[in-house]
């Protein structure tokens, strides 16, 4: 199996390099928090101080704890400032008083509490000054005292209360409005068209304080080719949800019937100005479920159901529960119709890792046993590709390629040009046996081969033996470094008990697979470029029934086993040490051993997998299970 030899090349590495006397006791460096913007993951960090301080650097950004997705910090506005209908990037603001002040440089402008309904402040134009039937884009005034002094400059002028569309003051004497009334009967009062021989006036003002008494009227000079001089309009329509109810000449007015009723929107000339949902929604899938007043309200409700997001009234993606596992599978196998028949067992796979590459010879020769036609039909049938590529696990030919900047080029090149020619995504480096002296050249070589890669476009992964910070400076294998090099890192946590053991043992004992997750979010590697690896396979021991001695053992693939169990006869008896069933029969004076992997024993590990909120698992290998398996696992994505 995959990873068989890491136990042995750990012993290599101890016997070659012994550890500094001064080496300190390792640190801890597993990441507890998280930071978003928006729904997006930036980064983790194991401070919290650390992420805070990080997190201040973005705009809408926050902090969560990862093991219980609860927000321990955020930066979001409270107050949102709108021009009409339209927010610009930057119009959010933490304090009222900021938000007043960048609002001051624009007309018709709003202020809205995200967490609260409706405005909080607004300086849309209360009045409006003519002189005569002139008037100005300029001439509104939120105030009449502004108005009032505007209007000094000007002969003839008046003032229109445009919450009411009254005439509230002008500049006019009466002796000269008397004279105006003795003119011609110019200003004509219409209503959605129609007129009345008494609706004809000579003075403007009382053209428009007889159109007052009638909505959706205007006044009209006929002097001027029936020139609308003034409306009382019933301009703010009021809309349940999109279903208009009602409609007012005064915004105040509008604004008082709104109250009275949910999912209220206010629109003048067809531009959303206020409204009353709350800010923020709750969606399942793409479906509204809930809203609510304040994101912490909306989080609440949102641990209790899975394939939510929270969003913004206008649309915008806060936060998000959607995160799926990445299924990865191995083939082991480069053959055409064997990689289509396994990949065909699956369901949910994401990415298929055919092993089509290996390192030939300490020259840096590779030998290449892809498949063009392997790759378009996988891809066809949407699954991503990352071929394996190894080093035939070979500790002394890897020593002398890693010896060689040369051989490593023409290797790294080849590699990198067949990878980006075929198409594929990725591709998954599984360089197993390695020596502990070659620890720097080979994090020096990833680096290498990760730069060429990524100026393809080409994901890089890596697989790894589990590792404890406590001794893993003994070993070839870098794990901090490497973590920081390459796109994922997949966790071999299987062969706890391998071909070469010396005693029977399961395969990975779900408490050991959990603990090796757990040392590699020690170095701080980001959660969501771990993958942990699941066997579909367990080993079987042969005991001696008289001595006691182990006799051998051998690899029994998962969807072998029901078979095995029901003609041997096989008795299952819980262990909790290994937390499976060790599944045990007699035959020919000897006893067999094995701990069972199931379907239940994968949903299992799936479990480790989404409590510490990794990338995905790994399964070696396709081709050992059944697509019962797959279909127990697949509602755990």
């Amino acid at each position: 199996m995959r990873g068989r030899r890491w136990i042995a090349a750990l012993l290599v590495s101890v016997t070659v390099l012994t550890a500094p006397a001064t080496v300190l006791a390792a640190t801890n460096k597993t990441t507890k928090y998280r930071v978003y913007q928006n729904e997006t993951a930036i980064s983790e960090f194991s401070d919290l101080k650390q992420a805070i301080t990080f997190a201040g650097w973005y705009s809408e950004s926050y902090v969560e704890e990862i093991s219980t997705r609860k927000w321990v910090w955020n930066n979001y506005p409270r107050y949102k400032l709108y021009q009409f209908d339209v927010s610009l990037p930057g119009w959010e603001f933490a304090t009222l008083d900021e938000a007043k002040a960048a609002a001051r440089y624009y007309k018709y402008t709003s202020i809205r509490d995200m967490q609260s309904t409706g405005w909080v402040w607004n300086n849309y134009p209360r009045y409006r000054l003519y002189q005569g039937n002139i008037t100005l884009d300029e001439w509104e005034f939120t105030d009449l005292k502004e108005a009032m002094a505007a209007a000094k400059y000007y002969l003839g002028a008046h003032v229109i209360d445009l919450n009411t569309n009254k005439w509230v003051w002008d500049n006019l004497a009466q002796a000269e409005k008397q004279q105006l009334r003795q003119g011609p009967k110019i200003y004509q009062v219409k209503q959605n068209g129609t007129t009345k021989d008494e609706w004809t006036f000579a003075y403007l003002e009382d053209a428009i304080n007889e159109a007052v008494n009638w909505s959706n009227s205007v006044v009209v000079d006929s002097t001027d080719g029936g020139k609308v001089v003034y409306a009382n309009s019933n301009k703010y329509k009021v809309y349940q949800d999109d279903n208009l109810i009602n409609e007012f000449a005064s915004l105040d007015d509008a604004i008082y019937y709104a109250q009275w009723f949910l999912h209220i929107k206010i629109k003048l000339d067809g531009k959303e100005i206020w409204n009353n949902f709350p800010y923020y929604q709750v969606f399942q899938n793409n479906n509204k479920v809930a809203e609510f007043k304040t994101i912490q309200e909306s989080l609440q409700y949102a641990e209790w159901y899975k394939y939510i997001s929270i969003r913004s009234y206008h649309g915008s993606r806060i936060w998000s529960n959607f995160r799926k596992l990445l299924y990865w599978g191995w083939n082991g196998s480069s053959a055409a119709e064997t990689i289509k028949k396994q990949v065909q067992t699956t369901v949910g796979l994401d990415i298929d890792s055919p092993t089509w590459f290996q390192l030939a010879d300490a020259s840096g020769n590779l030998k290449d046993t892809s498949n063009k036609e392997s790759m378009v039909w996988l891809k066809s049938q949407g699954y991503q590709v990352h071929p394996l590529v190894s080093n035939q696990f070979d500790s002394a030919l890897t020593t002398q390629f890693l010896a060689n900047p040369t051989a490593q080029q023409t290797f790294i090149s080849a590699l990198v040009n067949k990878a980006a020619d075929l198409g594929v995504e990725g591709i998954n480096i599984d360089f197993e046996n390695l020596s502990a002296k070659d620890r720097a050249a080979f994090t020096a070589f990833i680096q290498s081969l990760t730069t060429a890669a990524h100026n393809k476009g080409l994901i890089i992964s890596i697989d790894l033996p589990r590792g404890s910070v406590k001794w893993n400076h003994l070993t070839a294998f870098d794990h901090e470094k490497l973590a920081g090099i390459v796109d994922y890192i997949i966790t071999m946590t299987y062969d706890q008990h391998y071909s070469g053991s010396g005693t029977p043992g399961s395969v990975s004992g779900l408490q050991w697979s959990e603990e090796g997750v757990k040392e590699f979010l020690e170095y701080g590697i980001p959660r969501d470029k771990l993958l942990m690896g699941i066997p579909y396979y367990v080993r079987e021991w042969k005991i001696d029934g008289t001595t006691g001695a182990l006799v051998s053992n051998r690899a029994i693939y998962m969807k072998d086993l029901p078979a095995l169990i029901e003609t041997k006869k096989a008795v299952s008896v819980w262990d909790p040490q290994f937390q499976q069933y060790k599944v045990e029969y007699a035959e020919d004076g000897y006893n067999y051993v094995f701990w069972l992997e199931d379907e239940k024993t994968v949903q299992a590990r799936i479990d480790i997998a989404k409590k510490y909120d990794l990338a995905g698992v790994a399964a070696w290998r396709l081709g050992y299970e059944t697509t019962e398996v797959w279909n127990s696992i697949l509602p755990k994505k």
